[in-house]
């Protein structure tokens, strides 16, 4: 254990002995993670590029959301570690932050969250949280209460990118992101108890920049993989000025101009590794992966360079540093989501197919709140039952589906609503 931690930070919600002597809590808190069944489904709910949308018979493997929290969980072990943080609980965080993200990703995210409406919304964050503290069956109290995977306070602590409820962002009320529900605050307040209000401790701060360079980075890689970004229409034109519009509306700083942007992109394209002209051959291929690590170790580097010069040497933890980003490297990261956005999300195919999601999780939800307890599985069978008011009883429902990969999503929906089998 690293000498940033102190007791506190290794209890759990519900105690327990080790089974194994000799394994640290936050490696025991990885290993339940990396054995969860609910990091087995991420396998099949889809990150950015939908498997078989590639115009290449080669690229046949786009990256799932499982995928992504792997290499997310690489590239904030290595940060982590580089910047003194206890590599196991860092990892432990990349991989779980992820778990509660539903069927058909942000799409289904928007969609749940208007079926939630009366027990108090969805939000992917906050079900991660649900998950690894109430849902995913591994332990349970001496009354039958779950406790999830019952981590440690720092791993909860750590997965919680967002610690703060509905409505309670520090710098934005109407922001939609919030990391607990109403009736998750037990939990959430036993893990917070003594923290700064609504500050990520550090090893959440390590996360979360982890998650934005794995995502940037690789949905940028899936884009150009499957025939859908053409680096050279980022050299000038009405397409470039799309992506810096993007970037300046959805990405980057408030009020940052688009010159600032623009100047961003324009460091990138300047690198010799910058994949211009990228044609698919095995040594455009090699060329694309020289420069996921070269945009990967630059992002991850800048932020251990900044963060190392305002605390020096030593281990780093908790709530005694914060993770510094330089500006230069957040807008670098906010160009590359943009490309991503622009010319993957924003297809036409993309609009249309997001609609039909919409349909079949809107129609799926109808069907088990008209038929539930009957239709559920048997775990969510039992807290339907248990349910002490109707909202409890949607949340449930809601619960289940979000459990759902986007094939298990489609499936159910053709069985319980059969005459619209055909989306």
């Amino acid at each position: 254990m690293h000498g940033s931690y102190d007791p506190s930070d290794t209890e759990r919600w519900e105690p327990e002995p080790d089974k194994r002597p000799g394994r640290t809590a936050f490696q025991r808190d990885r290993a339940r993670v990396q054995h969860s069944a609910a990091l087995r489904r991420l396998a099949g709910k889809t990150q950015v590029v939908a498997p078989g949308s590639s115009a290449h018979a080669w690229d046949a493997s786009p990256r799932t959301r499982l995928t992504h929290s792997l290499e997310c969980a690489q590239v904030g072990r290595d940060l982590g570690k580089a910047l003194g943080c206890d590599p196991d609980l860092v990892e432990t965080a990349c991989l779980a932050h992820d778990l509660g993200h539903p069927p058909f990703g942000h799409n289904g995210e928007k969609a749940l969250d208007e079926i939630a409406e009366p027990c108090g919304g969805f939000e992917g964050n906050a079900q991660s949280l649900r998950l690894i503290a109430r849902l995913e069956p591994k332990r349970f109290t001496a009354e039958g209460r779950p406790v999830g995977l019952n981590l440690t306070r720092a791993a909860l602590d750590a997965t919680t990118k967002y610690p703060w409820r509905q409505g309670g962002h520090p710098t934005d009320p109407l922001s939609p992101k919030f990391g607990v529900y109403a009736d998750d605050l037990p939990v959430f307040q036993w893990f917070r108890a003594g923290a700064p209000r609504e500050r990520q401790c550090f090893e959440a701060q390590v996360m979360d920049w982890s998650d934005d360079v794995a995502y940037s980075v690789h949905d940028l890689e899936d884009g150009l993989h499957a025939g859908h970004i053409d680096p050279g229409a980022l050299l000038a034109g009405p397409e470039r000025a799309e992506v810096l519009r993007v970037a300046a509306d959805r990405y980057a700083p408030p009020a940052t101009a688009e010159e600032e942007i623009a100047a961003a992109l324009d460091r990138l394209q300047d690198e010799e590794w910058w994949p211009h002209g990228y044609d698919g051959t095995a040594t455009a291929q090699a060329r694309l992966k020289d420069a996921t690590s070269q945009l990967i170790g630059r992002f991850c580097l800048a932020a251990e360079t900044a963060t190392r010069s305002a605390y020096g040497p030593g281990p780093l933890g908790r709530y005694a540093a914060e993770l510094i980003v330089p500006r230069e490297a957040r807008l670098e990261c906010a160009v590359l989501k943009a490309v991503a956005d622009r010319f993957v999300m924003q297809r036409p195919d993309q609009a249309r197919l997001r609609a039909e999601q919409r349909i079949v999780l809107g129609e799926l939800a109808h069907a088990l709140l008209l038929r539930a307890p009957d239709g559920l599985d048997p775990q969510f069978k039992a807290l339907y039952h248990q349910s002490a008011d109707d909202a409890a009883r949607v949340r449930t429902v809601v619960d289940q589906i979000a459990c759902l990969t986007d094939a298990s999503a489609r499936s159910l929906h053709a069985r319980l609503t059969p005459r619209r089998a055909t989306l």
